[in-house]
């Protein structure tokens, strides 16, 4: 055989296995078991028919809880409740935008750039800073800056390259959508940081410390502007977000994956399974100058604790000259890695209907999607306005929008209490904990056995009665010192919940409250992708 066609052959291969997988029946950590064609490839996407998992339908006999927090965004976890649902949105810091154009090569002629576009803000454990690449400048530069609070960012003089004080020596002229990622995993550390980028195509480099950069390793596959990545660590896969167009769905999103980064993956999109689009569900924003159905102009993701976060940013059309291009992210959820629940489509980080605002224009997500920050989120953005002057480099600035930790639902009761019995789960750790909101209110919990009778010592009239607004609580029983007993046991846990909002749950191994989830683009205090301190990072 010679070498030409066994190449050729080898290369097939791995078009091969970007397509159709190499996961197939695969049973995740969370019980979920992948059908035999893996990625799916849907038949049609319809924006007058939103889906919804196939998980939800056919969930797990057992579902293991041992990774990370337990969030009620979708009822996978809940067999049964009279409990409401109720889904929650950030805050904008006070201060946005927190970082703007503000030096020559940010600024020039009529605009000024200083935000990311998808590109990434994390946490890099060595160094123990807040790091941020975005675009700078309209010459679209890769701009680097670095934080000791994640609130205020400076511009370290990094002496690379000729065009700014803070500018990576990367083909820095016109680049369009680019994403960095911080990978913790690899055990090489010249590729800690992951990059793909598209400038006349698509393009994948890596890095010691975000700074200095590879070669090109080539390209995955042919594409267009806007494409970005993420890791899935619960199955150890890089996914690749590719923007694409279809019939009757407008501007949408390919998938592919691979195990390892810096491969070609498919010729083009035609190989590769359609994975989200918008529909008519996200025509929500109720504007007099939005026309038609909205198109997906992004999807960014992040391992978030036990799920994937999706931030889908929808393109809504406008009818007005006036009115810049309108972009606000929304949030969707995943436990499989490939389908997406979006229960609440109003915007999560959203525009302003004031003409001067720094997000009156658009608003895109941050690769990373946010820091894991104590009891909070953040979430960075950018916002653009072309209403305001030249000078005052607002052309794209970076905004910051603050949740709670595992606030994107939280699970409610009034006055009149309520319970939720969770479907039959499985762990190995010791210790229960939640994430409650009822500083006026009381939550007990109690422990089933498969026939859904209560198990000794873990009563209902055992259990303590927690009255706090915290994201870590403790849930201990009179007559237990742990719950190590019931490890490795298929039970059901029933909260008895009064005046107040439950967000999640989990067991962990010791008493911190670590949950051993992840916490997308880090967080202060962990040294890895994991949480592993519970409350003592926090300290």
């Amino acid at each position: 055989m010679g070498v030409f066609m066994l190449r050729s052959i080898l290369a097939s291969a791995v078009l091969v296995m970007a397509t159709i997988g190499t996961h197939a029946g695969e049973v995740l950590y969370n019980g979920i078991k992948l059908p035999d064609q893996w990625p799916p490839r849907p038949d049609s996407f319809s924006r007058d028919k939103p889906t919804s998992p196939p998980y939800l339908a056919d969930y797990p006999k057992v579902i293991p809880i041992d990774v990370g927090r337990q969030l009620f965004v979708d009822d996978f976890l809940i067999a049964q409740t009279t409990l409401k649902r109720i889904f929650h949105q950030p805050t904008y810091n006070a201060n946005c935008p927190i970082f703007k154009a503000e030096k020559h090569w940010e600024i020039r002629r009529d605009t000024g750039f200083a935000a990311p576009f998808s590109d990434g803000v994390w946490y890099d454990p060595k160094d123990r800073k807040f790091k941020m690449w975005y675009m700078a400048g309209t010459a679209c530069f890769f701009g680097y800056a670095t934080s000791q609070d994640a609130i205020h960012w400076e511009r370290p003089k990094l002496n690379t390259t000729r065009y700014g004080d803070n500018v990576l020596d990367i083909e820095p002229i016109q680049r369009d959508s680019s994403t960095i990622w911080l990978d913790l995993e690899d055990p090489d550390p010249s590729r800690r940081f992951k990059m793909m980028y598209f400038r006349a195509g698509l393009h994948m480099r890596v890095s010691a410390d975000g700074i200095h950069w590879s070669d090109s390793l080539g390209s995955p596959g042919g594409s267009s502007d806007r494409s970005t990545f993420f890791y899935n660590p619960f199955r150890k896969v890089w996914v690749y977000s590719i923007r694409g167009s279809a019939r009757n769905v407008g501007r949408c999103r390919f998938y592919a994956e691979s195990p390892k980064f810096g491969v070609p993956l498919w010729k083009n999109l035609r190989e590769l399974p359609m994975w989200a689009c918008a529909d008519s569900l996200d025509r929500v924003k109720k504007v007099e100058y939005v026309e038609e159905c909205p198109d997906l102009y992004n999807l960014d993701a992040t391992p978030y604790e036990s799920l994937i976060l999706g931030l889908f940013s929808i393109h809504a059309k406008v009818a007005g000259v006036d009115r810049p291009k309108i972009n606000y992210v929304t949030l969707g959820f995943s436990r499989d890695g490939f389908h997406w629940l979006r229960p609440d489509r109003r915007p999560f980080l959203d525009v302003s209907e004031d003409k001067d605002a720094w997000n009156y224009g658009n608003v895109q997500s941050a690769g990373g999607g946010c820091l894991v920050m104590g009891d909070k989120l953040y979430f960075y953005c950018s916002g653009r306005n072309s209403h305001k002057t030249p000078d005052d480099g607002s052309g794209a600035t970076t905004g910051l929008a603050i949740l709670r930790r595992d606030g994107f639902a939280s699970l409610e009761a009034t006055r009149k209490p309520g319970t939720l019995t969770t479907h039959l789960v499985t762990f190995n750790g010791k210790h229960l904990f939640v994430n409650l909101r009822c500083p006026q209110g009381s939550l007990r919990a109690e422990v089933l056995d498969e026939q859904g009778q209560p198990i000794a010592p873990y009563l209902l009239e055992n259990s303590d009665s927690l009255q706090a607004d915290t994201t870590l609580a403790q849930i201990r029983w009179k007559g237990a010192t742990d719950l190590s007993s019931l490890s490795g046991k298929a039970v059901h846990f029933r909260f008895h919940l009064e005046n107040g909002g439950l967000y999640s749950f989990w067991v962990s191994p010791d008493s911190s409250g670590a949950s051993y989830g992840y916490v997308a683009a880090g967080s202060p205090g962990l040294t890895n992708n994991r949480d592993t301190l519970g409350r003592k990072a926090n300290k």
